[in-house]
């Protein structure tokens, strides 16, 4: 399946598309204000040991603590015997090398990792492990047995350390691991001398940015085009190509059109659709996508679609549709973490059987890691998917200054029940001559037309005046209630 990869460069932001036949199957977003921190490595600090959560809050350099369980440690868990509690492995104070497998996700700091792997076009190198592994997505046994024979041709005879081999690496040459072997010598040897010569804490080294990163983890034979907007990137992705990865030389455009790439491609109006609650299928059904800090759920409605021979057939069509574009939509929306995700019930077993088929064939696309169980006694698809840094939405938005989130608000006729007992409480408490109410329009509007009645009531209760005053910039729950 062909892919074009487009690249739109602002001085404040760089957003890449990933795309397939024409629609968008992944969006990636940096900002230079807030760069991801995925696989950066620093030298931090044991700020505090926590024996009854077995982790521990590590100073890195960032306003945040970030955060490592015993289970991450690789000294711990790596020598053949039980793992030792932290308590046992760390003391506060104590300066150890660290790397970040997860962005700081809400309120959660980074998590860290003491298991050090450095990527390359081909190789994953783990330098403080002996062994050879090959990517799981490489499943036949006998490639993997050949690529693993390649790759001990090309080591040097004093080599240490071991390697992951991806799957970019299928049609790798010798020269390719040989060059990918010498870029990531140099840069652990680089890396281990720079931490000789800091304090902690202190960043050792920081990942390519999202451009350099499309080229090493993104382009495979599959890509037929890499569009960029901006001359300045497009030279450094050529130099870097140029030095690291050929094939993707002729590939590489620099887009001097006068329309937008974004808006020429349709993909400003595909992340909008990414931000919506609902996804409208083709059919006529639709997905309803609710994401919480927890989990996120998608639940899966036959809407208008009546194209069925029979209520079943109808059910079905509704459902393969929907599992195709689930899948699309948690690589769009980057959703991770535990997902559920509520088919249509289908009382057909075989409808079932090749509705999750389809599924977990379209979710075989994704690049991050994926674990699906069946249909559940309730009939629900639960799923988990790796979550190493913040969803689109997160990216994108920030909870609703009016409803705090909850996508809801108060009604305006439970707001004026919130102002009337809160006129109580303060005439208890205190002897005011007046109580005035500021409120927003459709609050006093109410106070003035049905509820009218009830605040005639409440002042001879009171036995004292109560105005009212409209405040435009007042969101429909915002009130306050002045003593005169």
């Amino acid at each position: 399946m062909s892919d074009e990869i487009l690249i739109n460069v602002t001085p404040q932001e760089t957003r890449v598309a990933i795309m397939q036949q024409g629609a968008v199957q992944e969006l990636h977003i940096e900002r230079g204000s807030h760069r991801g921190m995925v696989s950066d490595i620093y030298v931090g600090k044991v700020m505090r040991v926590l024996p009854g959560m077995q982790s521990a809050f590590i100073d890195i350099g960032w306003d945040r603590s970030a955060f490592l369980h015993v289970a991450d440690i690789w000294e711990n868990s790596n020598n053949g015997q039980p793992p030792k509690p932290i308590e046992k492995v760390l003391s506060e104070g104590q300066t150890l090398l660290v790397q970040v497998i997860k962005d700081p996700i809400g309120t959660k700091g980074a998590r860290l990792s003491t298991q050090i792997s450095i990527a390359g076009r081909f190789l994953v190198y783990l330098p403080q492990e002996s062994h050879i592994g090959v990517s799981q997505r490489i499943e036949s046994e006998e490639e993997r047995e050949q690529l693993r024979a390649k790759l001990m041709q090309a080591l040097p005879e004093n080599h240490r350390g071991g390697y992951i081999i991806r799957t970019f690496a299928e049609n790798a040459s010798d020269i390719d691991f040989r060059a990918d072997i010498d870029y990531l010598d140099k840069l652990w040897s680089n890396l281990r001398e720079r931490m000789l010569k800091v304090a902690a804490p202190a960043q050792l080294y920081q990942d390519l940015n999202i451009s350099l990163r499309v080229l090493r983890d993104f382009v495979s034979e599959n890509t037929t085009r890499i569009l960029v907007d901006s001359r300045e990137t497009y030279e450094r992705m050529a130099n870097f190509a140029g030095d690291f990865i050929s094939p993707a030389i002729g590939k590489l455009n620099h887009y001097i059109g006068q329309r937008p790439l974004f808006d020429l491609y349709g993909i400003e109006e595909e992340i909008e659709r990414a931000l919506s609650r609902r996804v409208d299928l083709k059919s006529g059904g639709y997905l309803i996508i609710d994401q919480t800090e927890a989990l996120t759920t998608i639940d899966v409605n036959t809407g208008g679609f009546v194209g069925g021979r029979t209520f079943d057939d109808t059910i079905f069509k509704t459902n393969l549709e929907a599992a195709q574009v689930i899948a699309r939509q948690l690589r769009l929306r980057n959703l991770g973490g535990i997902i559920i995700c509520d088919f249509i019930d289908m009382d057909n077993a075989e409808h079932r059987d090749t509705v999750l088929e389809e599924f977990k064939r379209m979710l075989a696309l994704d690049r991050t890691r994926i674990t699906v169980n069946g249909f559940s006694q309730l009939g629900l698809i639960e799923m988990t998917r790796k979550r190493t840094r913040e969803s689109l939405a997160h990216v994108l938005c920030e909870p609703c200054p009016t409803c705090q989130g909850r996508g809801e608000i108060k009604t305006a006729q439970t707001v004026c029940y919130d102002i009337l007992r809160e006129i109580v409480r303060e005439a208890r408490q205190f002897n005011a001559r007046e109580f005035r109410i500021l409120a927003s329009q459709p609050v006093i509007d109410l106070f003035l037309d049905e509820e009218s009645q009830s605040l005639a009531q409440l002042s001879d209760f009171i036995g004292k005046p109560v105005s009212l005053q409209v405040e435009t910039l007042y969101s429909q729950e915002q009130y306050d209630v002045i003593l005169m």
